[in-house]
């Protein structure tokens, strides 16, 4: 059959890009009644139709597919179809997927025709576990597999490349406990997850496929580390950091959950260490501004804008006073944001860590102080600052005196100030913050109002007013400052005014945002290229021309538990020589975290074989930036923050033509697992109501099978027994809870087809969902009647007659019609309908 013989042929005359990647509800299929049976349907609509089907092109509402699922899935119990196989997806999937692979199908040439337009669509790539792919991974790459397909039949240039992330503290924990090298595990998890994506018949070019554990790879982030180096923003610096014993590493922020390292649950402190830092707050403006320009979901923005926190205030200085209330020359410096409510401080906060602590306490307090500060060590600076925790806290014994008013007000220690924000210490303002307002209450510290709301409104009794208004009880003549009757914003203009005057305070623009943390106690991660001179230990840059530096074998990758990393055990490669005065030097023994390699990946994907430089400029100015970014959410701040930084000082410095890294990111919703509903008990193992649980106080659960769940209006209920309400509740996927689905059990039962389909169709693609696999079921059954339209109905005994009901007969000018209604409904009415398809809160519109 000559599969080209049409004069109205939609599509590029090239292989097949897909075993059908179905993307149609039946009405699309079916431009005819809807009882009317496939054999009655013109052969040469059904060669138009088979044609199209190849290339996955079709596209339509969510909402009209989930009507037709549910029409065939009512159908198929009114009706069963006995045939053997009503979808051969087992046939069709292998063959073409070999093919794909034999012939290159997806490769992006390394050089195109860049007269044409371009369409660089890329997914987050993931970090290859030992328990491979779960369900919830193919959902963001079917995404973006169906624009990549979808834009190549334009005629656009398509870069859909995938790599992995694959350093990381999970392989070097399993090297621990199983004596198995890091890289080992590492290609084996590689391997695996290639192989399911593989299975799953996305269209990846698999030539530009990367890894950040290559020496090829990671040469070049750590030239990039060399570039921050030259110009200042990667330094060394003494600060206190989550210490791990057990892991032997520092964790991040986000690595520590209730005291507790978040791998492997084992007790976090912290702890003052040497550590490399990047200056990322040097592009703290440039980061927040360039926000604006971005196609970008405005809740990830604000997630972004909210971990910068630009705030503009006042540092003020506040005079410590020594036993006999005389001023000292100790001044404790604070930050405020609400320069207009001073008069009202009456006490001083500072951080358990701050620096001058030691010297401040008095000596009947310093073993009060001392046991507070270790126990806030034991806590992350999430817990420390979570709202809703009980306020704890210390006195420190000491008094400081306000500037303005003159009076002593006591200088307090308390976890919820951070060491790391502004400069560790507060002005704390009771009756207008709600934080110090529930300290000063537990602790008996007077609260002062200096503000009144600007309409005259009563403050609800107990709590604290922190909007602006009229300033009172705020005047000092003596100090020559009167604020009283002044708008918020006039009394903070004029005490600003006042303190750069006297010398006790200026303006100031602070930020939430920290310099990045740049440093782990870990083998497995890339070598920092620095040297130590053994008799000054000044720091120099490893030659460039000497990268890859590469990471030694080691056989023990155990912690040493002072802190030294397991680097600091291949003595032959930490001893080197530093080649401009030929002194002796030592190795930088910390490795980068895992951050660093997944900072500008992007980048090396337009040019992966090139061993000259980073990514060759005429490449990189055609494919940049990144036009669709997919990924979880749980990369909405830092991965996307740190990538940004990296990229604007390569911008700086000429490797990249573009401001910013991805024209658009989307984040995609989480699959949960199956909907599991449990029964109550009481303690006589009698069956209770769910709504009538809590007033028991204590109650059993069990967990009840589908089979005995029936829907009763909003609720389900036992099948048995109507009166008990059960609870019904999805779970994020987890080993422990045992309800992890597969994806090579999908394919191997339904197909690839069938799961891609579903997980398109499950619900707003930025939404949690919940996995059902009777919906899965109604897809795979939706299939083979599609499928039946293009092989016919099955013979007597369940088999399907060799070959296809198409024809080479022309299309009659209906038939034609319907076809290009269709392209019309997936193309037309938006400026590109399927890059927003299943994207939007809302669906396709």
């Amino acid at each position: 059959m000559n599969l080209t013989h049409t004069k109205l042929q939609p599509f590029p005359h090239s292989p097949p890009l897909t075993h059908p990647t179905f993307l149609f509800s039946s009405r699309s299929l079916l431009p005819f009644p809807r009882n009317l049976k496939p054999a009655h349907v013109s052969p040469s609509f059904l060669y138009k139709k088979h044609t199209l089907l190849r290339y996955g092109c079709f596209g339509v509402s969510r909402s009209r597919t989930r009507s037709s699922i549910s029409e065939v899935e009512e159908e198929q119990k009114q009706k069963p179809v006995l045939v053997k196989r009503a979808y051969p997806f087992d046939e069709i999937e292998p063959k073409w997927q070999r093919y794909w692979e034999q012939n290159r199908t997806f490769r992006t040439p390394n050089d195109v025709d860049t007269s044409k337009p371009k369409f660089y669509v890329l997914d987050m790539f993931p970090y290859p576990s030992g328990a491979g792919l779960h369900v919830g991974h193919p959902l963001g790459y079917t995404a973006t597999d169906v624009l990549a397909r979808f834009k190549r039949m334009q005629g656009y240039n398509v870069l859909h490349p995938m790599g992995w992330d694959a350093f990381g503290l999970p392989a070097e924990q399993y090297a621990i406990e199983t004596g198995t090298h890091p890289k080992l595990t590492t290609l084996r998890n590689i391997n695996r997850f290639r192989s399911q994506l593989k299975s799953l018949g996305f269209s990846y070019d698999w030539d530009r496929e990367i890894s950040t554990i290559e020496p090829e790879y990671y040469k070049w982030t750590q030239w990039i580390f060399l570039q921050l180096l030259k110009r200042g923003l990667a330094y060394q610096a003494e600060v206190p950091v989550n210490w791990c014993p057990a892991l032997g590493t520092v964790l991040a922020n986000e690595e520590v959950v209730d005291g507790v390292s978040e791998r492997g649950g084992h007790p976090v402190i912290r702890k003052p260490m040497r550590q490399w830092m990047l200056k990322i707050t040097a592009y703290a403006d440039r980061l927040l501004e360039d926000l604006d320009e971005l196609d970008w979901p405005e809740s990830i923005k604000e997630m972004q804008r909210n971990w910068i926190g630009r705030s503009e205030g006042a540092e003020v200085e506040f005079c410590v006073l020594d036993s006999d209330g005389m001023e000292t020359d100790m001044k404790i410096t604070v930050y405020t944001t609400r320069p207009d409510t001073i008069f009202g401080a009456t006490y001083l906060v500072v951080a358990p860590e701050y620096t001058l602590l030691s010297s401040i306490v008095s000596t009947e307090q310093r073993e009060s102080v001392e046991g507070y500060q270790d126990i806030a060590s034991r806590k992350s600076d999430l817990e420390r600052t979570e709202l809703l925790k009980e306020k704890t806290g210390v006195f420190s014994g000491c008094y400081a005196k306000n500037p303005t008013s003159g009076e002593p007000i006591p200088i307090w220690v308390a976890d919820y100030v951070l060491g790391s924000y502004g400069t560790g210490a507060i002005m704390a303002v009771p009756a207008h913050d709600a934080r110090d307002h529930e300290f000063a209450s537990k602790f008996n510290i007077p609260i002062k109002w200096v503000v009144t709301p600007n309409n005259g409104s009563c403050v609800e009794s107990g709590k604290a007013y922190s909007g602006e208004g009229i300033i009172v009880n705020s005047s000092n003549l003596k100090v020559g400052l009167d604020i009283n009757g002044l708008s918020s914003k006039e009394a903070a203009y004029k005490v600003i005014e006042w303190a750069e005057k006297v010398g006790k305070g200026k303006k100031k623009v602070n930020y939430k945002l920290r310099d990045w943390l740049f440093a782990r106690q870990r083998y497995w991660g890339e070598p920092i290229p620095v040297i130590f001179l053994e008799d000054s230990g000044e720091s120099l840059p490893v030659l460039e021309s000497e990268l890859p530096l590469t990471l030694p074998e080691l056989d023990d990758f155990t912690p040493s538990g002072t802190g030294e990393p397991p680097l600091s055990k291949a003595v032959s490669w930490i001893k080197t020589i530093d080649p401009s005065s030929g002194k002796p030097a030592t190795r930088e023994t910390n490795t980068m975290p895992q951050w660093a390699g997944s900072c500008w990946y992007y980048l090396r994907f337009m040019d992966p074989k090139n061993s000259n430089e980073l990514v060759d400029k005429a490449k990189e100015k055609y494919w940049s930036p990144v036009d669709v970014y997919v990924g979880g959410a749980e990369h909405a701040v830092l991965h996307l923050l740190y990538s940004r930084f990296w990229h604007k000082v390569l911008y700086d410095i000429g490797v990249v033509s573009t401001k910013e890294p991805f024209k658009c990111v989307i984040n995609q919703g989480i699959i949960l697992g199956e909907v599991q509903y449990t029964a109550c008990k009481d303690t006589y193992e009698n069956y209770i109501s769910a709504d009538s649980a809590d007033v028991l106080g204590e109650y059993l659960q069990e967990i009840i099978p589908e089979e005995r769940v029936v829907k009763s209006g909003e609720f389900f209920v036992l099948k048995d027994n109507p009166n008990i309400r059960l609870i019904a509740r999805a779970h994020k996927m987890s080993k422990s809870r045992g309800n992890v689905v597969n994806p090579d059990d999908v394919v191997s039962e339904y197909g690839a087809d069938s799961l891609r389909l579903y997980e398109m169709f499950m619900g707003p693609f930025r939404d949690s969902k919940t996995w059902n696999t009777s919906g899965i079921e109604g897809v795979h059954r939706f299939l083979g009647r599609t499928w039946r339209l293009i092989v016919g109905s099955p013979l007597h005994h369940g088999a399907f007659r060799d070959g296809t009901l198409v024809t080479d007969e022309e299309p009659t000018t209906e038939q034609l019609r319907a076809l290009h209604k269709c392209i019309a409904k997936v193309t037309g009415n938006r400026r590109d309908k399927v890059q927003h398809w299943n994207f939007c809160n809302d669906g396709v519109h």
